[in-house]
């Protein structure tokens, strides 16, 4: 307030003083008003020879007594609001409680996370392979981007390598088809994104133990890991071990299908963990059930371009699952086999070629997905479907293909449902 605000105010106040003393309705109480204030905030301009504002003594007893009436009604109303406030706490708080639930009902239940593995059937890098990845200077000329996203985005991808990694060996006689890649072409899986590998197949000794021992120091020296083969039994043995969310995991590699049986692993022998005989696959499933959360078993066997299962692979399957496993994955006939479920545990008989060179019209990633902590433990499978051609794979988008692949896989598999999405389930 301004020096000048300050003499005008005190004038009017005055003036009020003088004009109403003849009317006590009218009576102002000067008490009320603060002349401190207005002298402080006066000063605060910078005058300082003060002003001066006199209160009257003595005022009217009637005035008095219309300031105590109006005194003690307002304390009246206070004091009735009070008790009514009082006598609705219980019901507020019960309000403000129900309000509270109400919230608390509508909070969604936080996620587990989920974990996703990435599991293929049979890769070769073939010429078709190496041109097309030539031609396009990486990966994208032999994978589209949808995989090439799906890869990169899952916990872990392993595959079945059908050959060596070698420059050394001697091609296997009587044998139709032998491959052998060159050590650096490792780049090729890097660039993948493959972590790891089974080597148990038919073609892991197509240039010898030389070659095969070869490979596997290629693969240690890129960081893949390996298993189904190596430079005697208990290396051949040996799973891939992949830890998750906390959750343990063995894959062990092995093959039903070897051209001659000194491919099969010894005590001081290299080669691969044969199943023929299924006792050694099965010891190695208890045991690492017994240091596991989840066993799975990467099989190589079958009849070539043959859609349906042998009679010996279902029996097979079921054994490893009795021994321990909780999901068999197969590979070698080329093409896409069914999934059989036995004892709420999955049989994937064949996932077909994925990277080969072959043209084939349909093939699969199997994704797994380890549920968190779930206690029921079961596993979610689906198949992300999709097509190859000279060297080139890419995945089904279209609504049609993808009705198509659920029907035809619908149709060869034995007590498992599979959905448009490619989701696996079993027959309730």
């Amino acid at each position: 307030m301004g020096r000048k605000t300050g003499i005008l105010m005190a004038v009017m106040v005055a003036f009020l003083l003088a004009g109403c003393g003849g009317h006590q309705s009218e009576q102002i109480d000067l008490r009320k008003i603060n002349a401190e204030k207005i002298i402080e905030e006066s000063q605060s301009e910078g005058d300082h020879s003060g002003i001066v504002i006199e209160l009257p003594e003595n005022q009217d007893q009637s005035q008095t007594d219309e300031s105590n009436r109006e005194n003690d009604e307002i304390s009246r109303k206070n004091t009735s609001e009070k008790e009514m406030g009082e006598g609705n706490t219980a019901d507020g708080e019960n309000q403000i409680e129900n309000e509270s639930k109400e919230q608390t009902d509508k909070i969604e239940p936080i996620q587990e996370q989920e974990f996703h593995l990435l599991f293929s059937g049979d890769v070769l890098l073939s010429d078709h392979v190496l041109n097309a990845c030539q031609r396009a200077g990486g990966i994208s000329g032999v994978l589209d981007q949808g995989y090439r996203d799906l890869i990169a985005n899952a916990d872990y991808f392993m595959v079945n390598e059908e050959f060596p990694f070698s420059n050394r060996g001697t091609k296997a006689k009587d044998k139709q088809y032998t491959f052998r890649l060159a050590p650096e072409k490792v780049s090729m899986f890097q660039e993948l994104g493959i972590d790891a590998v089974t080597l148990a197949n038919n073609h892991a000794l197509d240039y010898g133990t030389d070659a095969l021992l070869d490979s596997c120091e290629v693969l240690d020296q890129a960081g893949i890991a390996h298993t189904g083969a190596g430079k005697n039994l208990e290396e051949a043995r040996k799973p891939v071990r992949i830890e998750v969310g906390g959750k343990k995991i063995a894959v062990i590699g092995a093959t039903r299908v070897i051209p001659q049986t000194d491919w099969s692993a010894g005590v001081s022998h290299p080669g691969m963990l044969a199943t023929y005989d299924p006792t050694l696959l099965l010891e190695e499933i208890r045991k690492q059930k017994q240091e596991n959360d989840y066993v799975f078993v990467m099989v190589h066997w079958g009849i070539e371009r043959d859609e349906r299962p042998q009679e010996y692979q279902r029996t097979l399957g079921k054994q490893y699952i009795d021994a321990g496993a909780d999901l068999v994955i197969g590979s070698h006939p080329h093409v896409l086999q069914g999934v059989e479920y036995y004892k709420e545990k999955a049989i994937v008989y064949s996932l077909g070629n994925f990277i080969f060179g072959s043209s084939i019209p349909r093939t699969a990633l199997l994704e797994v997905r380890l549920p968190g902590m779930e206690k029921d433990g079961n596993l979610g499978l689906r198949l992300i479907p999709g097509t190859s051609k000279s060297g080139y794979t890419q995945m089904f988008t279209e609504e049609r293909s993808l009705q198509e692949f659920a029907s035809y896989m619908q149709g060869i598999s034995y007590g498992a449902v599979i959905g448009q999405d490619g989701r696996i389930s079993q027959i309730e």
